[in-house]
């Protein structure tokens, strides 16, 4: 499920992950199931409005992990090639 994070390009956030969203340049959206309300609901609200799809991680540390930064991320989006 995350591996396209090492094969693809993506950005790291949610201010980016939403921004690229709402720029039609994100084909997938994976958001930490521990991150705040507020900012899982602007992640979902985009995803919903532009029809992307989202998949749920476990933990932001595990996304952190998973983009190969060492901090915790409660989003990011795999772009279109």
């Amino acid at each position: 499920m995350l591996d396209d994070l090492k094969t693809g390009k993506f950005v790291v956030g949610t201010r980016q992950t939403v921004k690229m969203v709402k720029a039609n340049e994100a084909r997938l959206v994976y958001l930490a199931k521990d991150a705040d309300a507020h900012i899982a609901d602007e992640v979902e609200n985009a995803c919903n409005n532009h029809n992307v799809k989202l998949i749920y991680v476990d933990s932001m540390d595990d996304l952190g992990h998973a983009c190969g930064i060492e901090r915790m991320t409660a989003a990011a989006a795999l772009l279109k090639e």
